[in-house]
């Protein structure tokens, strides 16, 4: 829900004394009605200025795992030797799965 940060600040005492028709009121007046964009849909139609992409095709150089890196058996990333947690029956775990 949005907040208004340039609104006034009530303390708790006074959101105590509130009734219950008071909040039902304050919700209703609360709900807008903007209607929500889906993002994906507004993604596709975003074109950068001056630029075509259309030929453009994304290359990645690969390095295989290096001797000093191991692959973690719960999250299936490569992480250095210095993360790894522990070993438990040749599994290998990082230390943020541990």
């Amino acid at each position: 829900m949005a907040t208004d940060y340039d609104a006034p600040r009530r303390d708790e005492v006074d959101l105590g004394e509130d009734s219950l028709e008071e909040l039902k009121a304050r919700r209703v007046d609360a709900q807008s009605a903007v209607v929500d964009v889906d993002e994906a849909e507004v993604a596709e139609n975003f074109e950068l200025p001056g630029a075509d992409l259309a030929d453009e095709e994304l290359t990645v150089k690969v390095l295989p795992m290096q001797a000093d890196e191991f692959r973690c058996s719960r999250c299936f990333l490569v992480h250095h030797r210095s993360q790894l947690a522990v070993e438990r029956n040749g599994d290998l775990i990082c230390r943020e799965c541990a």
